[in-house]
């Protein structure tokens, strides 16, 4: 047997041995990707094989979590791609003002940088009152630091210019206190977002939602996978409720294309249209 099939070999045991011990379910992510990591895991953590990893995981579960952390997507910063903001602030948030009050899903939301964008959305479009935002992951660790709303301070300019590309009427700086040489958001903004563990692999149907925002997440996942997940959304979404993907994703070939219509083709964002 080649190498590179005892690898896939181990993967596959490493894979299963984390859902029958933690009931996290890795198994359908994307090959290429979920070999990427495991590898890096294994050379960081100074372990010579994969199979030595598996032992370990079953008995320590302080090692699972640095693994799950970095199986974890956490990759995001305040108003991320600002053009879809800006498209969500002129094409969704003027719909959903039709609603006395709406429930707003962002799936996969690592540290709360984009879900804290959303915030500052509502705020400035007179809209959080009516708003419910939930915003969930399956990281406990990803989750602690999002609810603890503290940024990096050498990212307040790039965050500044995000701000103003996503259409932007104040100033940036008022959605934060500076302070031990980081950037602290303010509570009026965090008292407003629900943070919670729900994952996607495995949870079912979060709540009834007039806009899902899951961005950069799928991709990760198999073919199977994805569409199990686009159920989810389905059914999780109100009639004539808005999805926003990623810049990388798509509803192209996947059985809920038909369901939904574009709203913006450039930023990923659609509107459920079929019960």
């Amino acid at each position: 047997m080649k190498q590179n099939e005892i690898e896939n070999t181990e993967i596959k045991l490493l894979l299963d041995a984390i859902f029958l011990r933690y009931g996290y379910d890795f198994r359908r992510y994307a090959k290429a990707s979920i070999r990427r990591r495991v590898i890096q895991f294994m050379q960081t953590s100074g372990l010579a094989s994969i199979s030595e990893m598996i032992p370990r995981l079953i008995h320590d579960e302080s090692f699972f979590q640095q693994m799950a952390m970095e199986f974890s997507i956490t990759v995001t910063e305040m108003f991320r791609d600002p053009t879809m903001f800006l498209s969500l602030r002129q094409c969704v948030l003027p719909l959903l003002k039709s609603y006395p009050s709406f429930k707003i899903w962002h799936a996969g939301c690592a540290t709360g940088e984009e879900a804290f964008s959303l915030a500052i959305l509502l705020h400035e479009e007179d809209l959080e009152k009516r708003a419910t935002l939930f915003a969930t992951d399956f990281n406990d660790q990803a989750l602690k630091k999002a609810r603890e709303g503290i940024l990096e301070m050498d990212q307040a300019k790039l965050y500044t210019q995000n701000y103003q590309l996503a259409g932007g009427t104040d100033s940036f700086s008022g959605y934060y206190h500076a302070r031990y040489g980081a950037l602290a958001i303010k509570q009026s903004l965090k008292k407003n977002i629900t943070f919670a563990n729900h994952n996607l692999v495995t949870d079912h149907v979060f709540s009834e939602t007039h806009l899902i925002l899951c961005r950069n997440v799928m991709i990760y996942f198999n073919k199977e996978l994805q569409e199990r997940v686009m159920g989810l959304f389905y059914e999780s979404l109100v009639h004539g409720g808005f999805l926003c993907l990623g810049m990388k994703e798509s509803l192209l070939f996947s059985k809920y294309q038909d369901k939904f219509k574009v709203i913006d083709r450039k930023h990923k964002i659609f509107q459920k249209t079929a019960v």
